[in-house]
C-alpha cells in the first residue's frame, strides 16, 4: 500500500502532458498580454509627445517676457559682478604671486 501512495505522490509531482501543454499554452498567453502591453505604452508616449510639446507651446504663450529695458539693466548687472569677480581673483592671484616670489628669495 505504500509503494502505491509514493506512486501516487511522484505521478502528482511530475506534470501530465495535457498539463504541460496548458502550462505552454498559459506562458504564451502571459507573453503575447506583455507584448500588447508594451506596444500600447509606445502607442501612448508617441502620443504623449506630442501632447506635452503642444502643453509647452501654450505655457510659452503664457509667460511675460522682459521688457528691453529690464533685459538691459539685468545685463548690465551681471556683467558688473563679473568685473568685480574678475578684479577681486586677480588681486588675490597677484597677491599670492608676490608672496611666492618672497619667499622664493629667502
Amino acid at each position: 500500500m505504500d509503494n502505491n501512495v509514493e506512486k501516487e505522490a511522484v505521478k502528482s509531482e511530475v506534470p501530465s502532458k495535457e498539463q504541460q501543454k496548458i502550462e505552454k499554452e498559459k506562458q504564451k498567453r502571459i507573453e503575447k498580454e506583455k507584448k500588447q502591453k508594451r506596444i500600447e505604452k509606445e502607442k501612448k508616449e508617441k502620443k504623449g509627445l506630442f501632447k506635452r510639446l503642444r502643453e509647452a507651446w501654450g505655457e510659452l504663450k503664457k509667460t511675460t517676457w522682459p521688457t528691453f529695458s529690464q533685459v538691459v539693466k539685468k545685463t548690465g548687472v551681471v556683467l558688473l559682478v563679473v568685473v568685480l569677480f574678475t578684479i577681486v581673483l586677480f588681486g588675490i592671484d597677484y597677491g599670492l604671486g608676490a608672496l611666492y616670489r618672497l619667499l622664493m628669495q629667502i
